[in-house]
């Protein structure tokens, strides 16, 4: 049977942990794996990107394969090509196909058609190997994951549900803090509640995302002024626990979401997260093409 990774609900809470312990002995040894040689992943990109495209290229080329990466408009996708055509005939040529789009349609009829393994690298609805790598940092912050507080503050977005859903395969207790308009729907077993001091009390990991993100620009004056109580700073990281630490899937924008002081401070592991994010993926591959 196919396996693909589309929400993240399709690891097992013993898939997910193989996949993070396989994540940290690659992260030891980026070299040790050869699962994809002389094998090519399709990454279609029809979002800018930065930190997916980065991980996920320099991930294959380590695991010994080839990204093949294809922009928005280079397919005959552009011009009308049926997204069940354009799955069957990337599957007789590639190993996997990652898609980073808007509508989570898109990424569910591909899966639906295509032989070989589809995976998410972000839709509107979901961002699960961003989740991935940050059970991974919290992972190596704190020696262990059940039980752990994770609060996210700010938009109730694709981020915030993926670490409901991945969170709480791994027993993490996840709580969302958002206003009216930007909360979350009920997923998996996330508390969702108002207050961003509430939130954080006793939380391990505050965490947050832009407020404007891709394709809210219309919107981006409203967004700020209804966000605005819900930036982390050293005041409200003083509410969470002892040794609490503040993550971010980036991009960030210091005086936004987030102060500069602790972006760029010794409270974060920001930059470990986002370099987990090859790590991570490298394990999820070895999964998804039988490896693991």
């Amino acid at each position: 049977m196919v396996r693909h990774l589309l929400t993240g609900a399709e690891l097992s809470p013993a898939d997910l942990r193989r996949v993070l312990d396989r994540a940290d002995a690659l992260k030891r040894e980026p070299h040790a794996s050869r699962a994809l040689e002389g094998r090519t992943v399709a990454l279609l990109f029809e979002k800018p990107s930065t930190r997916t495209r980065v991980s996920f290229q320099a991930g294959i080329h380590e695991l010994g394969g080839f990204p093949m990466v294809l922009g928005q408009g280079e397919l005959q996708l552009a011009r009308g090509e049926s997204i069940r055509d354009t799955a069957l005939v990337l599957s007789r040529h590639v190993a996997a196909i990652g898609v980073r789009t808007g509508p989570d349609a898109l990424l569910e009829e591909l899966a639906a058609h295509a032989t070989v393994p589809v995976f998410n690298m972000l839709t509107a609805g979901h961002h699960p190997c961003q989740a991935l790598a940050d059970l991974m940092t919290m992972r190596e912050a704190f020696g262990s994951l059940a039980g752990r507080r994770l609060a996210y503050v700010g938009d109730g977005n694709n981020v915030a549900r993926s670490l409901a859903i991945v969170g709480a395969l791994a027993g993490v207790h996840v709580t969302v803090a958002a206003p009216p308009g930007y909360q979350l729907e009920p997923v998996a077993q996330a508390r969702l509640v108002s207050d961003a001091a509430d939130a954080v009390a006793g939380a391990d990991v505050v965490y947050t995302d832009v407020w404007v993100s891709m394709g809210d620009e219309a919107t981006a004056a409203e967004r700020r002024a209804a966000l605005a109580p819900y930036r982390i700073d050293d005041a409200l990281l003083d509410r969470a626990a002892p040794g609490a630490i503040a993550l971010h899937c980036l991009p960030a924008h210091p005086g936004e979401e987030i102060t500069e002081e602790v972006l760029y401070g010794p409270r974060q592991r920001i930059w470990d997260q986002a370099e987990n994010r090859r790590h991570a993926q490298k394990a999820l591959l070895e999964w998804l093409v039988g490896a693991l």
